[in-house]
Order: structure tokens, then sequence, then C-alpha cells
């Protein structure tokens, strides 16, 4: 199959030869022909050019100097994004352009340079990774960039702008990079010194430990330079700031949780960032102008208008077990349902539900076989296995539905959708990771509201008076509503404040695991 492609792009080179005239073949086009045969994309756009290369030309051509040093630049500047610099080395780059005398190994290496090119576009604009193979619930469709339009782009207008074009747009993305030299500076500089101690400290002690947290909260930025042993009014107000900062309990006090925090190395936080700008390339396309972003790490959603946080809420996501982790991905939200019925999925009826109903329990739920609805005190559930079970579960509308008022529905493969939920006492954990999958929403009314204010000027009493009815009562949404699900453990805001959260279910450790074998370096020292 190589030989036929290779045969195929020398005839084509062939037969775009002039009738008369100067010859157009050459070693350096032959070799080029035949090393770009075996890639379609690299192929079709040398045979558009007629095998002309791009990187290689008559000493001081001024096209080919501009792109060559704009790549070079490019790759130069690999390292800052939290790539993989030995992936595309540009000395060894260089050193192949001193080397390349003949016009095979030219050809060659023109080839190359423009396939590096492109898996450096791809790595760029749409990450190093494959995300659903780091792990199978990422699930998230990547925006790769098309070869023939970024190689129009790099050839006939200025190369260093079509490269730039490729960095994603995201303010986030900008503010994780700052974020990132920050902390290599800090890593170089010997981190952020000696660990607090074990103990909780208050407002009012007095001694050596406090010095260790004032000295680590001054070097961590939160906390102007200052000599004192106490911990007064000005280390408390940092304290609570640290805290807000990491998604702790701003109570003022470095308990068990907040030293976990205080005393996490530099290069652990470095970590999260890289993670962070991975995550940031998988999603590198323009969000919808209104969209919903549900942070799993986190958990908490987030109504985004504009660029704008205009309203949030804290949820409970999926537990840390198989089958019931929240996925990621993005899709768009099209109605909501008042008064929702529960179909309970397969899996929780076999698995939870069959049993109580064999012990007699279970009765708030209602039993459809495929006539429809049946009487449970019929039948015999012990005569039933997981496999064998017959018959579907359905919960009524009503106070007790375990989705409560009101469903956000994006349909999607994995019936993974928000709801409210009767089970309110959840909400005051700090972690909040016990649902099925799906998203409970703390404020689903005022969400509901909030959502409902674009398409109506009445929009709690539209919703309280079909609510009031006790009837499931659909409402499409004029405007469809991007959801995107999350995972981010490490941001920053608008205000520049630096975000750190948890790894709820260790996709943060298994996608950096995944970046330092594909090459990533942490370049900040341990402290």
């Amino acid at each position: 199959m190589l030989l036929r492609a290779t045969m195929l792009s020398l005839a084509t080179l062939l037969t775009a030869m002039p009738a008369a005239g100067t010859p157009r073949i050459t070693p350096l086009t032959l070799a080029v022909a035949q090393a770009a045969s075996d890639d379609p994309a690299v192929a079709t756009f040398y045979r558009s050019r007629d095998f002309a290369p791009i990187w290689m030309g008559p000493e001081g051509d001024r096209a080919v100097v501009a792109r060559r040093a704009a790549f070079l630049r490019a790759l130069d500047r690999a390292g800052s994004h939290g790539l993989p610099l030995a992936r595309y080395d540009p000395a060894v780059v260089r050193a192949e352009f001193a080397h390349a005398a003949d016009g095979a190994t030219r050809g060659a290496l023109e080839v190359a340079m423009t396939r590096r090119l492109l898996r450096f576009a791809r790595d760029v604009s749409a990450g190093i990774l494959e995300p659903e193979r780091v792990d199978p619930e990422i699930k998230l469709e990547i925006a790769a960039p098309d070869p023939a339009k970024l190689l129009e782009a790099f050839t006939t207008g200025d190369p260093e702008t079509a490269l730039q074009s490729l960095w994603p747009k995201s303010p986030v993305y900008r503010r994780l990079l700052r974020e990132k030299l920050r902390l290599e500076e800090i890593g170089a500089a010997g981190g952020w010194g000696p660990d607090v101690p074990e103990g909780t400290l208050r407002p009012g002690d007095v001694g050596p430990d406090v010095v260790a947290l004032r000295d680590r909260l001054m070097r961590m930025g939160y906390l102007d330079r200052t000599a004192s042993a106490v911990f007064d009014a000005a280390l408390e107000a940092a304290l609570r700031d640290f805290q807000t900062d990491h998604g702790l309990d701003p109570d003022g006090q470095a308990g068990p949780a907040t030293r976990a925090a205080l005393n996490v190395p530099v290069e652990a936080r470095l970590g999260q960032i890289l993670v962070g700008l991975e995550r940031q390339r998988w999603m590198n396309r323009p969000l919808e102008p209104r969209h919903i972003l549900v942070n799993l790490a986190e958990q908490r959603a987030y109504v985004v208008d504009d660029g704008r946080v205009t309203f949030e809420t804290i949820v409970v996501v999926g537990k840390d077990t198989p089958g019931r982790r929240t996925p990621e991905f993005s899709h768009e939200m099209t109605h909501m349902v008042i008064n929702p019925t529960w179909n309970v999925p397969r899996s929780i009826t076999v698995n939870e539900y069959l049993p109580a109903l064999q012990r007699g329990g279970a009765r708030h739920l209602d039993v459809y076989s495929r006539n429809g609805k049946v009487n449970p005190s019929a039948i015999d559930f012990t005569r039933y296995t997981a496999a064998t079970f017959p018959f579907s579960l359905k919960q009524p509308p009503g106070p007790q539905n375990a989705l409560g008022r009101v469903k956000f529905m994006f349909p999607n493969r994995w019936n993974i959708y928000l709801h409210d939920t009767p089970a309110r006492s959840l909400f005051a954990r700090d972690v909040r990771t016990f649902s099925h999958g799906c998203v409970r929403v703390a404020r689903p009314l005022e969400l509901a509201y909030h959502l409902l204010a674009a398409q109506s000027d009445t929009p709690e009493r539209d919703f309280d008076s079909r609510l009031a009815t006790g009837r499931e009562t659909r409402v499409n949404l004029e405007r469809p509503v991007g959801v995107h699900i999350v995972y981010w453990s490490a941001w920053v805001t608008p205000e520049g404040r630096v975000q750190y959260r948890g790894d709820p279910y260790g996709r943060d450790a298994t996608v950096l695991d995944a970046l330092r074998d594909a090459g990533v370096e942490l370049s900040a020292e341990r402290s």
C-alpha cells in the first residue's frame, strides 16, 4: 500500500511537469513526494503545490526564513505552556537544518518539518493527550485544527499569526499560564518554606508554630512581610483568605484540613496547573454566550452570561465508586420538567430496589410491566434475579420524589441531568460526592427562575403556577443553554485569585501521570 501511494505521488509529480521549459523535478521534490506519500493530509498539501517546499529554499528566501523562525520560536516557548519540549526539541530541529546538505536529506526534512508543525498544532490547540484514553469517564469531543486550513494560513499568511492563533483563547488559560510562571519562580527560590507543624492554631496563640504559619502565608502571597510570633488579626484575615481560595471553611483557624492544604508543596500545585492547562486545551472552542459550568472537583455549578457569572450554587455529584462517578462532557440544555416522574434506571432498579422489593419494601415506587402499571402485592419478587427482573420502576411526582420539584434536561447517552432533591442534608458536607451520577442542585428553584428570565417577564410566577398543579409539566427553553461538566481543581478568577480544590475521583492524578509519561516536566523544586 505504501509503495502504491509513493508511486501515485511520483506519478502526480511527473504529470505536473510542463511540456517544455525548465524541468521541475529535482532531487528535493522527488524526496518530498516520496516522504509525503504515506500521510494523506501531507501528501494532499504537497500535491496541491507541485511538491514545492515550504521549509527549504534558496539562501535568503524571506518566506522560508520567516516560517522557520516563527516555528522555532514557538517550539522554544513550548515548555512555558506545559508541553513536552523533547517531543519537538528546537535544538534538534536546528541541528537537522544545519546538516541537511543533499536533496534527499533536505526533502525528507522538509516533510518531517511539516509533520512536526501539524503535531505541534494539534498539541497546543487540542491537547497532548486523548482524554478518553486517559480516563474513560472523560467524554469530551476534541476540536483539533484542520491540517489543510492550518497549512494554508501558515504558508500564505503571516506564520507567526497562524501559530499564535492555535493557543486556547480562554482567559482561564492565560491566567493559568501566569500562575504556572509564578509557581516556577517560587519553586526556584526555595518553595514555601517549612511545613506548618501539627496541631490546631487559633487567634491569640503565640510561639514558633505561629511563626511557621506566618512565614508560609507570607511566601504564598497572602500576608505582607512581618515578624511576630502572635496569631494576630492580620494573620487571621490572611488565613481566612487562604481558606476561601482552597474551598475550606473560612473559620480563621489552622486545623487539620487547613494545615494539610497549607503543606501541599509547590510541585503538587504546579502539577494541578499543568493538568488545568491541558483541560483548557481539550475545551479550546468558543463557549456559548450563556452556558452552565458544573465543576465536579469543586461540586459547584455556575451560569455564565457573556463571560460573567450570573448565578451559582453548590451541588452534589456522583459517588466515587465505579459506575457512579459523573462523567465529563458538553451538551445542550433544552428543557426543564416541573414535578418530574423518576424513571428509575435499570442499574438502580435491580441492584438496590429489587432486594428491597423482595423484603416487602420500596412501596413508594410504582411497578410497571410491558402492559402498564401492576399491583406489587400480587408479585412474588423473590422469583427474580437482576438478570431476569421483567419490570420497571417509577416514582410519581411528590414531595419525596428523588428528583425533587424540577429537573433540568440536556438529553445525553449517559442519562445525566441536573435536578432538585429532598435529601437536603448532603449539601452541608464539605465534599459532596453522593449521587448515582446525576447532579443534585442546592438552589433548584432559583436556577429555574434564572433560566426562565431569559424568556419571561414573570419567571417566578410562571414556574410556581405550574409547580402548584402537582402535575408533570415540560417547559422548553426558547434558546438552548450549553452545559459543560468539567473537572477543574485549579483555576484563577478574573480578579487574580488562584483557586485550588481536591481531586475527588483521582482523575487529576491520572491525567498528570499521563502528561509526565508524554514528557511534560515539572520545573518547580520540591518544598
